[in-house]
């Protein structure tokens, strides 16, 4: 099943991390939202948004990669990782029922955060997201995508 994953990943990495996991399950394209805004998503049977938590949001780019990109009625799944604050996802919720697609499922996990006075701290989320951590988005990506090729009409 063709999926695209448009993300954002700085400072530690973290989100990348589980979206190599997830590739190595086979025909994931990762897309760097900052380099793709204007990406055609069409050709695409699953859709993925994923990024790191700022200012308890998705990164900006990929919202805004989702507002211009997102084909009617595709299928949605989100992974993010978090520093202190889970993001709230109701601003890419909104763009998903706007385009008349289905959020199938969200995975979250901590991230290694050194941002602002954490890094007065030495950080938190140290070691994060770890080997059980990317299993586990390995897992939600094949359960997501399951769900999705049991939808599909069958040749």
């Amino acid at each position: 099943m063709k999926t695209a994953i448009v993300y954002h990943s700085s400072h530690h990495g973290n989100t990348k991390k589980l979206l190599d996991a997830m590739a190595q399950e086979g025909e994931v394209t990762l897309l760097a939202a900052a380099s793709n805004l204007d990406v055609d998503l069409a050709g695409y049977e699953l859709i993925g948004f994923a990024s790191g938590t700022y200012a308890s949001r998705l990164h900006e780019d990929v919202l805004r990669c989702a507002e211009r990109n997102l084909p009617s009625g595709k299928p949605v799944f989100v992974v993010y990782t978090y520093g202190a604050w889970r993001p709230k996802l109701s601003n890419l919720e909104q763009i998903v029922r706007s385009k008349g697609g289905m959020l199938l499922g969200v995975y979250g996990c901590p991230g290694f955060c050194t941002f602002g006075p954490l890094k007065l701290i030495g950080g938190i989320a140290k070691g994060r997201p770890n080997a059980q951590d990317t299993a586990a988005a390995a897992a939600f990506f094949k359960e997501v995508r399951s769900r999705v090729e049991g939808k599909q009409p069958r040749g």
